[in-house]
């Protein structure tokens, strides 16, 4: 009886400190939206994400909890051998497309209407892949680079947080600055901003394309009030067809959370007018 008593308290004790290793959390969500003028709709989403540690390696999977069995999202391993970082994507997604319609409905003279839809069909391609970074300090700075030959350089220097990326034909950098994150962008030769800051609570964003949101308190509710700027059209490529020109619109949205656990979304479009109400949850 002591035998089965002691083989008990060990296998127990096994399965606690399997349990120790892996780290369970998830969202869900459940959206009712008006539609404008079209007709309403109701829609739900569930995720998971599952994170297993052991020492320096993690294997993080994240799942789609819809119809009868779980879709695997992303799948990926990461692990550090002193400056090494090593990370795996172990996931191939689906990256085909269908060619859209090659009619010219709006009669602008343009095939495919404007949608950015792919002229041909385009084959699933394998995306998973390793990929090695080597980090080094040097000084007040720290070095890192990858077998791509990505260059990232980081540090504080006098109170300012200053990173610089860059690769083949883009460099990214980016600075915190009096209580301003500011990041800029140049990717083949095409330059982009953003600047971000809070100012008596609250907190603001602006971009080159014209995007500014404010965030907010509002009776123990917080509100948040985004103006996206409108879009030029993008020209067709040899794969796709044009995409549309995009007018402006700004969103208005209010949220909760609740002592539930839950949170409670309103949000109004000006696009398309439409009005969308969403429970959700994560845990």
């Amino acid at each position: 009886m002591k035998k089965l008593i002691a083989l008990f308290a060990v296998t127990t004790l096994a399965s606690t400190t399997a349990m120790a290793g892996i780290a369970l959390s998830g969202a869900a969500s459940v959206s009712y939206s008006d539609e404008g003028d079209d007709a309403s709709d109701l829609s739900s989403a569930a995720t998971l994400t599952i994170a297993g540690t052991a020492g320096a390696t993690t294997v993080t999977g994240v799942y789609s909890m819809e119809g009868a069995s779980l879709a695997t999202d992303s799948l990926s391993m990461s692990t550090t051998v002193g400056p090494l970082t090593i990370v795996a994507d172990m996931h191939d997604e689906d990256s085909s497309e269908t060619a859209g319609s090659a009619v010219d409905s709006d009669g602008d003279g343009e095939l495919g209407d404007g949608t950015g839809d792919a002229i041909a069909d385009i084959a699933d391609s394998d995306d998973t892949g390793v990929v090695v970074s080597l980090s080094v300090p040097v000084g007040d700075a720290t070095i890192a680079t990858n077998a791509d030959g990505d260059v990232t350089i980081s540090g504080t220097f006098s109170g300012v947080t200053i990173s610089y990326a860059v690769d083949d034909d883009e460099f990214t950098g980016s600075a915190s600055i009096a209580g301003m994150d500011v990041s800029i962008t140049n990717d083949g030769g095409d330059t982009s901003w953003s600047i971000g800051t809070t100012v008596s609570g609250v907190a603001l964003t602006l971009d080159s394309d014209n995007d500014i949101s404010a965030t907010f308190g509002l009776a123990g509710n917080t509100m948040t009030v985004s103006h996206v700027g409108d879009r030029a059209e993008v020209a067709a490529t040899a794969t796709h067809y044009s995409t549309a020109a995009a007018d402006a619109y700004t969103t208005v949205a209010i949220s909760r959370s609740l002592t539930s656990g839950a949170t409670l979304a309103a949000t109004y479009d000006t696009s398309d007018s439409s009005l969308t109400l969403k429970a959700s949850v994560s845990f």
